[in-house]
């Protein structure tokens, strides 16, 4: 028997093809499904079965149990095998001393004034945000597409941040990772709260959508963790396919009532008078690779940190701490 699957068209206005058969390969039907289980991961990484067990167990294949069995968010299994490429190409690396610093990441409203402050003091460089979220960032300097990654990917201990994703994602390519801010993450909410969401699981209730950040955003990992913890299915909330690139772009969709609520900093909830609830305070930290630590553009941008001005500009915003901006972070060591 062939081995694909049949659904049907849903009846529509004006439909030509209603109650048309299409016929899906497994692969496309796999491609479909948000979870995968233990027998179709094992497929698709063309493994035996046991293996799996082991790849969580040694190399932290993401994976969660549900009644007993286990399940693997479909794009975390495709970001985990990316992750583990050891051989790419470095063909496309920026070249040096051009007057141009790329800074490529997480997306951030203080970050962008930074950068407009250091064009202005220096005019005869360049620098620019790649906003590609924390985890494009890594990748982004892996590649020799950026001089800076700007990341707060959050680890599974909930505690610290960024560290094993450069081991994972750089290696031993990174020379230094330099702490740009901590800021306040939290639920953005309509002025008066209206749907009363005080805690991540009250997302859960019957007609709340939610403006999604992508899977490559140390955001969307956050909330994707959070809500794991809260025993919800991300999937079955509305609007949590729908994905937006930038803190800006998820605080406009609530502002404008498309959607009741957003995972955000506090900075931009101000900004679009929007209310806040507070979830927890992150790390959002600068990595820096071997071969550009030293780079003319690199140390101008690092130098900048520890001036009055930076501080001035945080202190326009609420939601930012700068205690730590500009200092070398050590992953602490617990006995």
């Amino acid at each position: 028997m062939r081995d694909s699957i049949f659904s049907t068209l849903q009846e529509g206005e004006n439909s030509s093809i209603r109650n048309t058969p299409i016929i899906l390969t497994r692969e496309e039907h796999m491609a479909q499904k948000p979870f995968l289980s233990t027998k179709e991961v094992a497929q698709f990484l063309d493994v035996n079965e046991k293996m799996i067990y082991t790849l969580v167990s040694d190399k932290s294949l993401p994976a969660t149990k549900v009644t007993g069995k286990w399940l693997f968010p479909r794009h975390l299994v495709e970001q985990w095998l990316e992750n583990h490429i050891i051989n790419y190409p470095r063909s496309a690396n920026i070249p040096s001393s051009q007057g141009v610093l790329i800074i490529a990441g997480s997306h951030d409203i203080l970050m962008e004034r930074l950068i407009s402050l250091f064009n202005r003091l220096y005019p005869d460089h360049l620098a620019v945000l790649g906003n590609v979220g924390s985890l494009g960032g890594l990748k982004a300097l892996r590649n020799g597409l950026c001089h800076i990654a700007a990341s707060h990917l959050l680890h599974a201990d909930g505690q610290e941040y960024n560290f094993e994703f450069a081991q994972e994602v750089l290696g031993g390519e990174v020379a230094a990772i330099v702490n740009f801010c901590r800021r306040e993450q939290g639920l953005l909410v309509a002025k008066g709260n209206p749907k009363q969401l005080h805690v991540i699981a009250d997302l859960g209730k019957p007609g709340v959508t939610l403006a999604n950040r992508p899977v490559n955003t140390g955001t969307r990992v956050l909330l994707d963790r959070e809500l794991q913890k809260a025993g919800l299915d991300g999937t079955r909330i509305q609007g949590y396919q729908q994905e937006y690139q930038s803190h800006w772009e998820v605080a406009f969709e609530v502002f404008a009532k498309r959607a009741d609520v957003a995972l955000g900093i506090r900075a931009v909830a101000e900004l679009f008078q929007l209310d806040f609830v507070p979830l927890r305070w992150e790390r959002y930290d600068l990595l820096i690779s071997k071969n550009r630590f030293f780079e003319e553009g690199v140390q101008l941008f690092l130098n900048i940190l520890h001036e009055n001005s930076v501080k001035k500009l945080a202190q326009a915003l609420r939601g930012y701490d700068l205690r730590e901006c500009g200092k070398m972070i050590f992953q602490h060591q617990t006995p």
